[in-house]
């Protein structure tokens, strides 16, 4: 499956994001409860624009992190009037940018915008892509039972089913046991 790549680039911060929560994240605990944790996020994925380093905007990533988690599992017209709702609601108006050395891409919002509206405003840009794209399968939970990890499916086959390579491993190992006990 091929996006645009700050489509993709939108779609893997996504996915990091929801994956602090407590319920997905490697740890087990809520990985977003400090300012570092946020910034560790930022840093990875070279968020541009207005960021106040502080617990207020933490807080506010924090409720989007929740917001985004309950999107993906939306069916594709559901989603629909969700990614609309994000979109009204930061009064987005799409723009081709460049910047940073990337290539072009689209930001909807102003660089000085809080970040949490502007996390909102780009998912929804990128979802946007997938719904048209009739992708919405793509937008996964993993199938680890013990995990809420969320998952894009980039492959061309469409058959990636775990969040991680670590759940896929303790799966496979799962699956090696039990045919093992049958012999």
């Amino acid at each position: 499956m091929y996006f645009a790549p700050d489509t993709e680039e939108t779609l893997e911060f996504t996915v990091a994001l929801a994956n602090t929560d407590p319920r997905a994240s490697r740890s087990g605990a809520d990985e977003l409860t400090t300012v570092d944790d946020l910034d560790a996020i930022l840093t990875r994925f070279r968020y541009s624009g207005r960021i106040d380093h502080d617990e207020p905007e933490r807080a506010e990533v924090a409720l989007t992190r929740q917001k985004l988690r309950s999107i993906w599992t939306l069916g594709r017209d559901d989603a629909v009037t969700e990614v609309n709702a994000m979109l009204n609601e930061a009064d987005a108006l799409p723009q081709l940018t460049r910047h940073n050395g990337s290539g072009w891409h689209w930001h909807a919002t102003a660089a000085d915008a809080p970040l949490a509206e502007r996390i909102r405003v780009e998912v929804a840009l990128a979802l946007a892509d997938v719904i048209r794209m009739n992708a919405t399968g793509r937008l996964r939970t993993c199938e680890a039972p013990d995990c809420a990890g969320v998952l894009i499916d980039f492959s061309r086959n469409g058959s990636k089913r775990y969040c991680s390579v670590r759940c896929g491993n303790r799966m496979n190992m799962v699956a090696f046991r039990e045919r093992a006990a049958v012999v």
